[in-house]
């Protein structure tokens, strides 16, 4: 009976795959097929490499000299590969903006201030829009930037500065749908941010001031004191009885108390410890907190960043740090504190 199901399904599905003029493909055919379009688009990446020439180096020292922004323009397809280059610059310290191609000819040139440098994407370098929009960039006394496949275009011979990024083919089997070129424009795009960021001597810090929101982000400006400020403050002294040191550990719920004599912190009691001594001990009334502290316990200051304290915490195999400023204990910081904020 069951059998006899089993063939109905595949019989019904059969009949619906025929109708619907589906081919089912049960072969590799598909990941050959996703293979020779990353091979394409590797091939042609690497092939802009001996294309780079001085061009390339006047464009950057262009833009590194000019106390405006970059205005990156394009149709279509490299309208969208600007915009990406334009948000690529601006979170790498090279103030951009985008404008399109079709619009900056109906109305938005005045995008393009006194001393902006333009880039101009295209493939072939002879599209409607961008042969209007060029000498009006050029009136303007704008430089302007060329990147493009065709170095016979009207775009490659009027730009001040041509950035070549011809590729032989199109990843697409009919050599129509822009992919390896578009990939191309967008490699050259980055390889001018991160020119221009090193040159610039771009910091992580910098980067954070730009990346303020999500895990990247807080590996990057979130710091110590910013997690061990919301989280409790356990704290025994060495001659808290062993009671105490329990209620501690579990109502600040971090899984450790610090010990201190007067002021100063001497020893630290963490869960591991007490297991530790329930095993070695059968009577544990008399027993203070210094009698079963680690002494010397693993510090790091507020200031350090958050991601520092997890690599700090990683080396160690510990799953907490007193945090100290100077002789001064602030708190504790734990593992589960980072894996929520999402640095790990």
């Amino acid at each position: 009976m069951f059998n006899f199901v089993i063939l109905k399904i595949r019989q019904s599905f059969s009949k619906t795959t025929q109708n619907s003029n589906i081919t089912l493909k049960l072969d590799n055919s598909i990941l050959g097929i996703a293979k020779e379009t990353i091979e394409n688009e590797s091939d042609a990446i690497k092939g802009l490499i001996p294309l780079l020439d001085g061009n390339f180096e006047n464009a950057v020292n262009c833009i590194l000299a000019s106390n405006g922004r970059v205005v990156v323009s394009g149709v279509g397809k490299s309208a969208l590969i600007a915009s990406k280059i334009v948000a690529t610059f601006n979170s790498t310290g090279t103030p951009a903006i985008f404008m399109h191609a079709a619009d900056a000819i109906h109305g938005d040139l005045g995008t393009v201030q006194k001393n902006d440098v333009v880039i101009c994407i295209s493939k072939s370098g002879n599209t409607e829009e961008i042969k209007m929009l060029i000498p009006l960039i050029k009136r303007g006394d704008n430089r302007l930037i060329g990147i493009t496949g065709n170095m016979e275009s009207i775009l490659a011979k009027q730009s001040d500065f041509t950035l070549n990024t011809y590729v032989e083919k199109e990843a697409c089997p009919n050599n129509l749908a822009p992919t390896t070129s578009t990939t191309a424009q967008l490699v050259m795009g980055d390889a001018l941010a991160i020119c221009l960021l090193k040159l610039r001597g771009f910091s992580s810090a910098d980067f954070a001031k730009y990346h303020p929101g999500g895990s990247l982000g807080k590996k990057l400006y979130l710091r110590v004191s910013d997690i061990v400020d919301n989280n409790q403050k356990p704290q025994v002294f060495t001659d808290s009885k062993v009671k105490e040191v329990i209620v501690e550990i579990s109502e600040k719920m971090l899984g450790v108390t610090a010990v201190l004599e007067g002021q100063d912190v001497v020893g630290i009691v963490t869960d591991g410890d007490i297991r530790r001594m329930l095993n070695k001990y059968e009577n544990i009334g008399g027993l203070t907190a210094k009698d079963i502290m680690t002494k010397g316990p693993k510090t790091i200051h507020p200031d350090v960043l958050a991601i520092k304290a997890l690599e700090a915490m990683q080396e160690k195999g510990i799953s907490q740090l007193l945090v100290m400023d100077k002789t001064r204990y602030m708190g504790v910081i734990h593992i589960h504190n980072l894996i929520n904020e999402g640095i790990l």
